[in-house]
């Protein structure tokens, strides 16, 4: 596990190179200025070079930093990141079994409103209604550790909200029009390309808080999850925001969407629910079609005319409207 709080022996040597970029600095005089072993030393810049940095070594001259890395490593989060207080602590985790479960963990300590945690790979991710994520290398796994300050009522607002300001980061960075399917997921072409889920732990009438999952396919072998879960129930397809060849990094995307994420977050608390509703509305192509949702109650069929303030999806079927919190929804 990394953080982007706990100044390690690793980092003090990253950093100390970073500053350093023009020129070579030996070992005894990284050992000399950081006050740590030759053998320290040897052992941060190997594993630096593992976490995807590019270090030069040159016989009788030391080490020289010369390129950055493409992980999403706390750090360099931390760096790059304006928000106020999403991702003001931050967990990396190579590979673990599901971010959602170790921020459920964490997440009674007041200190950690607003943590990230994120990993490489998930091994056991977590989808909605209790269905299992396939999280490889490539995408973006993480979850957002929220202590709210708005209604009960308003928790049901959270999937839609995280969704829209997910459309409108990819919309800004990369001009591609992508959808938001309801509750929760996020589309290119009609293919799922990202999912929202969410954890909420209420007691005594008050939200104390909420862990919000957030899953990305942002540079996947789609072809290799498809082979997984093609036949499973409800599937539509999958997509990739990138192809696994391209050279472009997740770092820009995620702290973008941190910041919009707060944004909607305030609105929320705000009482804002109404501007959230409705920009969500201008990012869904469901409305004014025939649907089809599956409920524990059964199948539902009808028209699909607008999402209430409550979070819920209104169906006009046989003549009356319905209002559904939990399905899948089907276009016909």
């Amino acid at each position: 596990m990394l953080t982007s709080f706990d100044n390690t022996g690793l980092l003090k040597v990253l950093n100390f190179l970073k500053t350093h970029e023009s020129e070579y600095l030996s070992g005894q005089d990284l050992s000399d200025v950081l006050k740590i072993s030759r053998v320290a030393v040897w052992k941060h810049i190997k594993k630096i070079r593992s976490l995807g940095y590019k270090i030069e070594s040159k016989q009788k001259r030391g080490y020289k930093f010369v390129n950055t890395t493409d992980k999403l490593l706390p750090w360099e989060i931390s760096k790059k990141l304006k928000t106020n207080f999403i991702g003001k602590r931050i967990y990396y985790f190579d590979e673990i079994d599901s971010t959602q479960n170790f921020a459920l963990n964490i997440s009674s300590q007041s200190i950690e409103n607003g943590t990230i945690v994120l990993a490489e790979k998930q091994v056991n991710g977590i989808g909605r209604l209790n269905r299992k994520w396939h999280s490889p290398k490539g995408g973006i796994w993480f979850s957002v550790i929220i202590l709210p300050e708005f209604e009960i009522s308003d928790t049901t607002i959270i999937p839609i909200a995280s969704s829209l300001a997910l459309c409108i980061t990819i919309e800004r960075i990369y001009g591609v029009s992508s959808k938001v399917k309801w509750p929760n997921d996020i589309t290119i072409n009609g293919k799922k390309l990202a999912g929202m889920l969410v954890d909420a732990t209420i007691q005594a009438n008050k939200i104390e808080k909420i862990v919000l999952g957030i899953g990305i396919n942002f540079k996947v072998d789609v072809s290799k999850i498809d082979k997984k879960i093609k036949n499973t129930q409800n599937y539509y397809g999958i997509t990739s925001l990138l192809s696994p060849q391209s050279k472009m990094k997740q770092i820009e995307l995620f702290t973008e969407f941190l910041l919009e994420l707060e944004k909607v977050i305030q609105d929320l608390t705000n009482g804002k629910k109404q501007k959230i509703i409705k920009k969500w509305s201008q990012y869904t192509d469901i409305f004014d079609k025939q649907i089809s949702i599956k409920t524990k109650k059964g199948k539902i069929t009808g028209i699909a005319t607008k999402i209430d303030l409550d979070g819920g999806l209104i169906i006009k079927t046989n003549g009356n409207n319905k209002k559904i919190f939990v399905g899948d929804v089907i276009i016909e």
